[in-house]
């Protein structure tokens, strides 16, 4: 049968008996129609059938009702084009489908199995929280369609949420996972290379005045995240002591929180003093029996910073771009504003003396970071309220 657009949708000169039935063009031999009938319905696909030795091979080349006959004709003569040179279009076809099921998140996953016996627990740790929370937008993606572009915008969106230098070593991250990819076989290319650094102009400084830190505060949301960003602000804790926060490290009694040196920076234990408000935040949380972790939902503590970033920002509506590293700097600096002495600042924010004062210096100030805590809260709250219209005034005590 030579096939027109009519009779690929009419033809009916076949066994009704049986569920499937192939004719093929007589114009072009291998290519031809597939009818299989179930109950009152038919479904009519373009095929395309070829012999590589004696193996025969059959391609489905599309339903009629979306793919038209011309298009059916077109990719036929592709397909019969690559067999007369020699190769197989249904291996290609299929190493096609394997390649579109290697994404960006199931190869991070093997990534980090691979790598975290020979990392030093820092690097890992850092690397994995680049790898799975800021390329997370990119982890549904196959590792064959993922371009510069795709990196390029990430970089400046994780530069725009987090700050240069986190996007920088993010980038970092990303290419020496590209660079192991490459050699595993599972991917030709390296994306990350040739996209632009982001420019880190030195130290960053950003401090948020009292009616931007009010503004944050205002707009977190009554969920994980608001309660996060609540916390940080009342402690000066890091972004991820807190995220990861477990009610083990958690005293309600005594007020405390107590991070073992494995959760910290510098790698030294650090009991964080809870003011009234911090309390007040935590006693709001439900505990879970199954779950030690305060916020998030998974194996780990909370994830979908960057989401959460981007939904707080309209609501704060500040004029220059924040992160939340800033509020730890806004903590130190407003503690410096409120007459705390440097020492004391420092170590209520883990910061380590030099070596020669620590060294001489056992004194955790355990009362005096308290006592900063609580007037920084009682700061916070005077400001917050002040920016919700209320007339109060802050009680200024004497520095200790």
């Amino acid at each position: 049968m030579k096939f027109t657009l009519t009779n690929v949708r009419t033809w009916s000169d076949f066994d009704k008996s049986k569920s499937e039935h192939i004719v093929f063009d007589e114009a072009m031999p291998g290519f031809g129609l597939r009818i299989r009938v179930g109950g009152k319905r038919q479904h009519r696909t373009f095929i395309a059938q070829y012999k590589i030795g004696s193996t025969h091979r059959r391609i489905t080349l599309g339903n009629i009702a979306k793919v038209t006959l011309e298009d059916a004709k077109q990719r036929a003569k592709i397909i019969f084009g690559k067999v007369a040179d020699g190769k197989d279009p249904a291996n290609e076809k299929a190493e096609a489908r394997q390649v579109a099921s290697h994404t960006l998140g199931a190869a991070i996953a093997k990534y980090l199995d691979a790598k975290a016996a020979t990392m030093k627990p820092r690097s890992y740790t850092e690397t994995k929280r680049h790898l799975e929370i800021h390329w997370k937008p990119l982890h549904g993606l196959a590792l064959a369609s993922i371009g510069r572009a795709n990196v390029a915008a990430q970089v400046s969106m994780i530069a725009k949420e987090s700050g240069p230098v986190a996007a920088n070593r993010s980038r970092a991250s990303l290419s020496a996972f590209f660079r192991w990819a490459i050699g595993e076989g599972l991917s030709d290319h390296n994306p990350v290379a040739g996209t632009n650094k982001q420019e880190e102009n030195g130290e960053r400084k950003r401090s948020l005045s009292d009616a931007e830190a009010s503004a944050v505060w205002l707009a977190a949301p009554d969920n994980d995240y608001g309660r996060i960003v609540q916390l940080i602000l009342l402690t000066g804790c890091r972004r991820n002591e807190i995220g990861s926060l477990q009610w083990p490290e958690v005293d309600l009694k005594e007020k405390t929180i107590t991070l073992p040196g494995e959760r910290t920076k510098n790698k030294q234990p650090h009991t964080v003093p809870l003011s009234d408000s911090a309390i007040s935040i935590l006693k709001q949380i439900p505990r879970r029996e199954t779950r030690d972790f305060v916020f998030g939902i998974g194996k780990g503590g909370f994830s979908g910073w960057s989401k959460s970033k981007s939904e707080i920002d309209p609501a704060a509506k500040l004029k220059e771009p924040w992160t939340l590293h800033d509020l730890r700097r806004t903590v130190r600096t407003g503690l410096g504003k409120l007459g705390v002495q440097p020492h004391v600042a420092e170590a209520a924010l883990n910061h380590l003396p030099p070596k020669l004062i620590r060294t001489y210096d056992r004194n955790t100030y355990a009362t005096e970071k308290r006592d900063a805590l609580d007037k920084w809260a009682a700061h916070l709250k005077v400001a917050v309220a002040q920016a919700t219209g209320a007339n109060v005034t802050a009680i200024n005590r004497r520095p200790r």
